[in-house]
């Protein structure tokens, strides 16, 4: 691919603050747009089963607008048919708008030539006439999601519901104990919606271009990313996507960036606060290292013995800068940072403060420090936590 001629270039600091921007972490955040307004920004929101302060698609809204109820994000997300979860960077909600751009991959899913369950017969079309008759229904509510206690031992009525959600003719209507409920897509998505229309030059231009928008620069790798695209996926329509090629001063590779994140140098206040590791902010960790100099791994599937920062090890976001780690627990009404790592000293109040707030957003009352990895700053971090909690 031939790159066209940057139309600016951009310093290291400029690129990073116009990223935080584009996710939300600088400048007033759109507190009347609410969750479903960080969500159309967003363009993604993963999900995860773990669950430590909070799942991450509860602690994704938390980090961009402060104290958010937990009711108030499962409502923005399921309900009323304004978000569906679909194969995106990873299992996502994505906005309802969006359902027609990922045509593309529901038509990959159909023509899929091999699974890694085998789909018994007549259990695909037993699984629609049940949810036309009697749905929403859980994969339990189905015949059961499992043939044995083995997590990837599905049933082949799960199975069958699964690959009908790939194939976009069901859809994830709510969860109930974080277990899938489905309905036809004929009932949950808006009719206007409601089509395989764009072909896939089309869903992948669109996708090219939100991906840009919600990234606010990137590498073609970082755009790829976003959505998990392939490269020549990107390389095919990025021309014609509305993205605006850049330099920036240290990256190696060539960025595009969002014409409209160029206008207007963004400014306002930083958040201050803790990401999931899930966050899309830090999705990507060659992303991460180049913007923020900062090395993210998620640790919660490293054997216990080679972990270096946690279990769950969140990043600590303040003034535009990843400047620590807390692996998070709760004990009661008690946050346990069970491990702290601080940036220096200079991170100390920036910690107790994102400590704090997390602390009262999930109804906690105290936070206990267990380890600090620099143990000249325990006794700073402890007395500003309880000047705090004062």
């Amino acid at each position: 691919m031939t790159t066209p001629r940057p139309t600016a270039a951009l310093s290291a600091d400029e690129a990073r603050r116009i990223a935080l921007h584009a996710q939300g972490f600088l400048g007033t955040p759109n507190r009347k747009a609410g969750v479903r307004g960080t969500l159309r920004h967003l363009g993604a929101v993963q999900l995860d089963t773990i669950s430590v302060l909070a799942r991450s698609h509860e602690l994704i809204p938390y980090a961009r607008l402060g104290a958010v109820g937990r009711k108030t994000v499962e409502d923005a997300y399921w309900t009323d048919t304004h978000a569906f979860e679909y194969w995106s960077h990873a299992a996502c909600i994505l906005p309802i708008e969006e359902w027609p751009h990922f045509a593309f991959r529901r038509r990959a899913y159909r023509n899929r030539p091999h699974w890694n369950h085998t789909l018994p017969d007549g259990t695909y079309d037993q699984v629609i006439k049940q949810l036309r008759s009697e749905g929403p229904l859980t994969a339990t509510e189905l015949g059961g999601a499992k043939k044995t206690s083995e997590w990837w031992d599905w049933s082949g009525t799960k199975v069958a519901v699964e690959r009908a959600l790939m194939y976009g003719e069901v859809v994830c209507v709510e969860r109930r104990g974080w277990k899938r409920v489905y309905d036809l897509a004929e009932r949950a998505v808006p009719t206007a919606l409601l089509h395989d229309d764009l072909d896939d030059t089309e869903c992948l231009r669109t996708l090219v271009r939100l991906a840009g928008k919600s990234l606010g620069v990137g590498t073609r790798a970082d755009i790829a990313d976003y959505h998990r695209l392939k490269g020549d996926q990107v390389d095919a329509v990025i021309d014609d996507s509305g993205l605006v090629p850049v330099t920036v001063e240290g990256w190696s590779k060539p960025a595009w960036a969002d014409p409209a994140a160029l206008e207007t140098p963004p400014r306002g206040r930083h958040r201050t606060t803790l990401l999931s590791p899930f966050d899309s902010l830090i999705w990507e960790r060659a992303r991460t290292e180049r913007i923020f100099g900062f090395t993210h791994r998620l640790e919660a599937y490293v054997p216990k013995p080679k972990r270096v920062y946690g279990y769950f090890a969140m990043p600590v976001l303040a003034g535009g800068r990843l400047v620590g780690r807390v692996d998070p627990a709760r004990e009661g009404r008690t946050l346990v940072a069970r491990q702290v790592t601080l940036d220096g000293p200079k991170a100390v109040p920036a910690v107790a403060q994102a400590l704090v707030e997390a602390a009262s957003w999930v109804d906690c009352t105290d936070v206990r420090v267990e380890r600090v990895d620099a143990p000249d700053l325990r006794e700073p971090l402890t007395s500003e936590l309880t000047r705090a909690l004062a």
